[in-house]
């Protein structure tokens, strides 16, 4: 499936799981529903920083793993790669993405598959990423995620993850588990962050070699990071759209605690990584 144009986006969006209430909603469908469009943990600073480490170029074939509701597909096409891929299986979000208008230059197809078995040919692609996606996974399917990864890479093929992280590197393991827990129960999905030292164990057990490496805050919620990723304008709209809908605004208040309870203990990790 393919469309061009230049795609804006629209608060008003259909999004997935768009008729579950809002105490049923995973956490980043609610945060796109009220109009969040950057959904990542490091904000676009931390996206943009994955993307030039990336050096994504006009020969490229790139596969985007997840790719929500296409807020680091449109920087990636601005970079003008000769082709891209969104897997995702969740058909809902596939088909929303589809209905966009895309940039012509670049020849864009949408496909629904499991990010472990994308059904796409081997060593076909010279670019492949994911955010905030990894993160939700239990650890072996996190291993068969970057291992399909490696598989649609050929030699000297870039890699890419940006995803939530737990600091420091010998945190405790009670405490750890204590966090996974309390973020599950206010995202609705299973959250499963690893530390910096695991996520680089990660990569590098399915044959990559780490090149690059970012940490950042995980502010994904607080005032600041809101208006450097939405805009002033934006952070108006996603404010208004809470204050009007008390079941929303206690969701949000629950993830916001969650997220300022354990903040020394949570960051967001970029890597970027070359396949041998």
């Amino acid at each position: 499936m393919t469309a061009h144009g230049q795609q804006r986006g629209r608060a008003d969006d259909p999004v997935p799981g768009a008729d579950l209430d809002a105490a049923r909603i995973p956490g980043h469908w609610l945060l796109a529903r009220l109009g969040k469009k950057v959904l990542r943990p490091g904000g676009v600073e931390l996206t943009r920083w994955m993307l030039d480490t990336l050096r994504i170029e006009p020969t490229d074939q790139v596969v985007e793993l997840a790719p929500g509701l296409g807020a680091t597909a449109r920087l990636t096409l601005a970079r003008g790669p000769a082709g891209y891929v969104g897997i995702d299986r969740d058909s809902a979000a596939i088909a929303t993405l589809a209905s966009q208008p895309w940039p012509a230059a670049t020849r864009v197809r949408w496909h629904t598959a499991d990010a472990a078995s994308t059904g796409l040919p081997g060593a076909s692609a010279t670019v492949v990423y994911g955010e905030a996606m990894l993160t939700m996974q239990p650890g072996p399917a996190k291993r068969r995620i970057v291992a399909e990864a490696h598989r649609l890479l050929g030699p000297a093929g870039r890699y890419g993850i940006h995803e939530l992280c737990l600091v420091p590197g010998d945190l405790d393991p009670a405490l750890a588990g204590e966090i996974r827990a309390a973020l599950s129960e206010a995202i609705h999905v299973g959250a499963r962050p690893l530390t910096v030292p695991q996520w680089h164990e990660l990569v590098t057990g399915a044959g990559f070699t780490v090149t690059a490496q970012i940490t950042t805050p995980m502010h994904l919620l607080e005032p600041r990071r809101l208006i450097t990723d939405e805009g002033l304008a934006g952070t108006l709209g996603i404010i208004s759209r809470t204050m009007r809908d008390a079941p929303s605004r206690r969701r949000m208040l629950q993830m916001h605690g969650v997220f300022r309870r354990y903040r020394a203990h949570l960051a967001a990790v970029g890597l970027v990584a070359v396949r041998a």
